[in-house]
């Protein structure tokens, strides 16, 4: 049984910084892509960053180029978000996701149940 459990989120002022984990298992973690996008209130999903089954191609939105950083430690079975330079606009619930294939598309095989990022002004 494939799960993502995601933990590391939390409250932080702008400015600061967090970082996502997402505990992977019941598959072949090295051989999949792992993704994460948020959700914000009142918003659709979206693609935030996204990383191939080696750590050699990294993919990012726009609006995290340069503050976000994908990473994995496939010795672990975990993928990692740092989150720098945050923003209230960053407040969302994160989601960790992970497919055979990396795209910045929404269709990805398994999904965890998220993390809550809440960035205070």
């Amino acid at each position: 049984q494939v799960q993502l459990v995601e933990s590391g989120g939390g409250l932080v002022q702008a400015g600061g910084s967090l970082r996502l984990s997402c505990a992977a298992s019941g598959f072949t973690f090295s051989t999949y892509a792992m993704g994460w996008f948020r959700q914000a209130p009142g918003k659709e999903r979206e693609f935030v960053a996204g990383i191939s089954w080696r750590g050699a191609r990294t993919y990012y939105a726009d609006s995290v180029k340069g503050r976000f950083t994908i990473s994995r430690d496939n010795t672990k079975n975990t993928v990692y978000l740092q989150m720098n330079s945050l923003k209230p606009e960053d407040t969302a619930l994160y989601y960790c996701a992970s497919d055979p294939v990396l795209t910045i598309r929404m269709g990805w095989s398994y999904w965890g149940k998220g993390t809550l990022v809440t960035v205070s002004s």
